[in-house]
């Protein structure tokens, strides 16, 4: 069969993953990027993707191999306390995905129907439900209308990107030379860093490519790793470019010498609600229109990936397989709470803010699942001779620990910062640091257990290897293109399953 057959036999799971690298979160993640430090954090979309890169195909390479996703060999390799710990972060990840959905989708009623945004987070609830009900009538024309959608508002910010022309040698400078100055620059940056590379992600990837009927032998291993990396980072780098594009924009605009008084005061807090003014030159009035129609095809795609995670992060871990509907329904409904709350005391303001803390919160729980992936990815009883090469490995290790070094300066200096300025009396200070420190302990300690802790659990069996070698002592092929039983209990997700002839 031809190689370009095999590789669209594959394609799907990439695609799924990467509409979540484009949802609300990260688009307000990079606009108050832009906003505050014009081109200067662009670094951090370029490593936090190509990051992305690396550990979405480590974790598409350990479904292929193992034939298990992440939650089930989590579920195998850890002490049941453990595994319930790992349970319980993951879930808060989805909830922590699914609020800038839900608050995106609020600000797109609110631009669209001038409905306010405390009513809108309420109608959120059914409006997802609603689109995963249509799914039934042609899953794959859904998707792909949502998908055109988001792009609208990637055409809409490469266009406006050609008028505002942004200097190529600052843009260039923002991508390829570090910096990390002025204030609140290292909490955007684990902002953008958390909208970006997003643990549920990972469970999610590992299952999704469950759903394509792979060749047990070595070729077929590696082709079907092959063409997950060639869909993933094709999928990525339009992720990329739509990244810089909204930060170069928001940067371009907002430090522009003829600003409005009002477009000042919008970029001294910009957030979802209010930067439909930076698509004036190439949409004029219809702007917020067509801003709030891409917005809300943004959070409603990204919702139904985060559904799907949170049902193979339950089934993995709990083997409880939940309906979609009751899944999301579940999920929606403890998202909701902390964005109503916002939203009625804070507005459309403390809206935003609350979606720059849950990016924050997810790079947070980041180590929880990235350290399992990387250690079950790089291990011979996990992969066999699948596993990541030295290169790989010492690359991933680097950026992972440095991204968690990164976390626990923050942290600790930001709760420090707070607690020694806050204007709370001396005994509830005490108080305060006599419960945080305790947990901040224990964060490190739980990230050093996961990384020296010795993986006990066999899941790579060598049949395939003894199968290829007596093939070719053989000289027969015939079965060599022969399909491992694909996962039939995964195969209810919203991508076709294929079959070879």
């Amino acid at each position: 069969e031809p190689a370009w057959k095999r590789f669209l036999s594959h394609v799907g799971p990439g695609f799924m993953v990467s509409l979540a690298y484009l949802d609300p979160g990260n688009l307000e993640t990079d606009l108050q990027a832009g906003a505050n430090h014009r081109y200067e954090l662009l670094w951090v979309i370029l490593i936090g993707l190509i990051f992305a890169l690396i550990i979405q195909s480590l974790a598409a390479n350990l479904g292929v191999v193992t034939g298990k996703h992440l939650a089930e060999i989590c579920k195998s390799e850890y002490p049941k306390p453990v595994m319930i710990c790992l349970w319980l972060l993951a879930e808060v990840a989805v909830i922590a995905a699914d609020i800038p959905e839900v608050i995106g989708t609020a600000f797109a009623f609110y631009l669209l129907f001038r409905i306010p945004v405390w009513i809108g987070v309420l109608i959120t609830g059914s409006s997802t439900l609603l689109l995963l009900g249509l799914q039934r009538y042609g899953v794959r024309k859904l998707e792909f209308l949502i998908s055109m959608l988001v792009f609208v508002m990637a055409a809409c910010f490469f266009g406006e990107l050609s008028i505002v022309k942004p200097p190529a040698k600052e843009v260039l400078k923002g991508l390829f030379i570090p910096k990390l100055k002025g204030n609140g620059a290292t909490g955007d940056a684990i902002a953008l860093l958390g909208a970006l590379v997003m643990p549920h992600n990972l469970f999610l990837h590992s299952a999704l490519v469950l759903s394509r009927k792979t060749p047990s032998s070595v070729r077929g291993i590696k082709d079907a790793c092959g063409f997950f990396l060639y869909e993933s980072g094709f999928a990525l780098f339009v992720a990329l470019l739509i990244n810089i594009a909204v930060i170069s924009v928001s940067g371009t605009v907002c430090f522009g010498e003829n600003l409005s008084a009002e477009d000042i005061d919008k970029c001294s807090d910009l957030s979802l609600d209010n930067s439909s003014f930076l698509l004036k030159n190439v949409l004029g009035r219809s702007s917020s229109i067509v801003y709030g129609v891409a917005l809300l095809a943004s959070g409603q795609s990204s919702t139904i990936t985060g559904t799907y995670a949170g049902q193979y992060i339950m089934q993995g871990f709990l083997d409880i397989k939940m309906k979609t509907w009751l899944r999301n329904l579940m999920t929606r409904c403890i998202a909701i709470a902390p964005s109503l709350v916002v939203s009625i005391i804070g507005g459309s303001n403390g809206a935003g803010r609350l979606i720059i803390i849950a990016s924050m919160i997810l790079s947070f729980e980041l180590p929880f699942a990235l350290i399992p992936l990387l250690k079950f990815s790089s291990s011979s009883s996990k992969m066999g001779p699948h596993k990541n090469s030295i290169y790989i490995i010492v690359f991933s290790w680097t950026l992972g620990l440095m991204l968690i070094g990164i976390n626990v300066y923050f942290l600790s200096t930001s709760f420090m910062g707070w607690l020694i300025h806050s204007s709370l009396p001396t005994y509830a200070k005490v108080l305060v640091g006599v419960v945080v420190c305790p947990l901040m302990i224990v964060y490190l300690i739980a990230v050093v257990y996961l990384t020296f802790r010795k993986d006990t659990v066999v899941t790579f069996v060598a049949d395939s290897c003894k199968a290829d070698a007596e093939k070719a002592a053989g000289g027969s092929g015939e079965d060599d293109d022969e399909p491992v039983p694909y996962r039939e209990d995964l195969a209810d997700i919203p991508l076709p399953a294929h079959s070879r002839g």
